[in-house]
């Protein structure tokens, strides 16, 4: 067979795979057309569309950008009759409620629908689920029959009990992209669309309330804290806190930009890599935003938070991420939660002198690898020899990378919080540096952690990190300091 004759049927063997998934798509889509329209007299029995600037689809109709008047005693079935795997942009049917994100009005931006009822899967405006990696045992609740799937949540009495003001930033597209700005007013500004129907749930709630840290309680007894009545509230140390847990919401194209990846390529990453869970990332480009199932973060919030926007005000802040090994259960292997109580602790300073002290705990096991992965490389490193010139090589062997906290979007709740300037930065990661001073935010001091801090097994984490560019006012180790640096042996582990 010649070599022209061989191209030849492999090109036709090319074509032949592209109009099979040409046809396969067309196939897709007229079954989920189907079912839409199947439900479509329900669909407008619950809901009727205010107009609006839109395009033509794919079948010649013009697709509005609509908001929802319904009577939510008429949304018929819960579920489409048969399930629909994914939509189309353009496709029949589909017609999504206005997202425009970076708008300064509420209103105007519109809120942010992704419920899968029958009543509502045309009007998805973003990917994925309210309450990220929690919707799973939503879905366990739904399936065990112990809560309804049409569950409406009673939002009465659950505003914030103090106001975060808006902050120019808000309207910004490209400084808050992984975060809804508006999330925490979500049942003011859409209650009458929460009313008539659309399952629009608050992505950021805000509290206030009293914390105990044991740590502190020394510094009480030994005066380098004291009471106040204001933060340090009595005897026993209780703290005076305001505090916001936050879920990720993503702007694709904002959070595309800030990793400096095509938007399609991201899509494609996140589609496969969640083992296709969400297959509207790659089918439906219109939607530019995402929910992803992950942990988000909280903020605490000492001091007076109005002064948080304040340049003129001080501020002390730390910026950590979950580990739960030691903050929780007070691990030796690193400095987390040494590092995490004096941050808190010169939080407290700074507010009691006026200014005000921010804690922002991310949700990043295992600088983001997961606690399996970081239990993992525990052994491999104790196995064979626990030193500082192997600390990160053992992660990238197991993990295959060192770090994948990737903090470019970190800055985004500083942003949300007004935050221009920060005073006394604890921390002494160079890439949470970056990633303030490239989001355009001040930082006058950088504050490592104390010697005295620094449990003896975690020298080995914190030698590799200085020698890796980790901020110190220190001599920075060489690497034969980072071969002699050890630290505790299996051996040395009573069972």
């Amino acid at each position: 067979m010649s070599e022209a004759t061989l191209s030849q049927i492999l090109a036709t063997l090319v074509d032949l795979k592209s109009s099979h998934q040409v046809l396969s798509d067309k196939v897709d889509k007229m079954q989920v057309d189907a079912v839409l329209s199947k439900d479509a007299d329900m669909l407008h029995k619950g809901s009727h569309y205010h107009s609006s600037a839109g395009h033509s689809d794919s079948d010649g109709d013009t697709v509005f950008s609509p908001t929802i008047d319904a009577d939510p005693t008429s949304l018929g079935g819960i579920y489409t009759e048969k399930p629909v795997l994914t939509t189309y942009s353009g496709q029949k049917g589909v017609k999504p409620s206005k997202l425009n994100w970076g708008e300064a009005d509420p209103k105007v931006r519109g809120p942010i629908v992704v419920s899968h009822l029958a009543s509502q899967i045309n009007l998805r405006n973003a990917v994925g689920a309210y309450g990220g990696p929690y919707s799973i045992y939503r879905s366990l609740a739904v399936a065990m029959g112990d809560l309804p799937a049409d569950h409406k949540p009673n939002f009465e009495s659950t505003q914030p009990p103090i106001n975060i003001k808006q902050q120019p930033q808000w309207s910004d597209a490209s400084k808050i992209v992984s975060m809804d700005p508006f999330g925490h007013l979500t049942s003011e500004h859409y209650k009458a669309e929460i009313e008539q129907g659309l399952d629009i749930r608050p992505t950021i709630a805000i509290t206030r309330a009293h914390m105990i840290v044991p740590e502190l309680q020394a510094e009480l007894d030994s005066g380098a804290l004291k009471v106040d009545g204001k933060v340090i509230v009595n005897e026993t140390g209780e703290l005076n806190v305001h505090k916001a847990a936050v879920d990720p919401v993503w702007h694709l194209p904002g959070v595309a930009a800030r990793l400096n990846v095509e938007e399609s390529h991201l899509r494609r990453s996140l589609y496969e890599n969640t083992g296709g869970m969400y297959p509207e990332l790659v089918t439906r480009p219109d939607l530019k935003v995402f929910l992803p199932p992950i942990g988000g973060l909280t903020v605490y919030i000492f001091g007076n938070h109005e002064l948080l926007s304040d340049p003129n005000t001080r501020l002390t802040v730390r910026v950590h991420d979950e580990c739960n090994g030691s903050d929780v259960f007070g691990s030796d292997i690193c400095t987390c939660r040494p590092y995490l109580i004096f941050g808190i602790k010169e939080a407290i300073k700074e507010a009691q002198n006026g200014g005000v002290g921010l804690i922002v705990y991310f949700r990043k096991e295992g600088r983001a690898l997961g606690e399996v992965t970081k239990y993992l490389v525990y052994n491999a490193r104790k196995r064979e020899g626990d030193s500082a010139s192997k600390y990160f090589q053992r992660t990238q062997d197991v993990a295959g990378v060192k770090d994948m906290r990737f903090q470019a979007l970190m800055p985004d709740v500083f942003h949300w919080l007004g935050v221009t300037k920060i005073d006394r930065f604890m921390s002494m990661s160079n890439m949470k540096y970056d990633a303030l001073i490239d989001a355009g935010i001040k930082i006058l001091e950088r504050v490592p952690i104390p010697d005295d801090l620094i449990p003896p097994d975690s020298k080995v984490e914190m030698d590799a990190k200085i020698a890796a560019g980790y901020f110190t006012t220190g001599a920075i180790p060489r690497d034969e300091d980072l071969c002699r640096t050890v630290g505790r042996g299996w051996d040395e582990f009573q069972a």
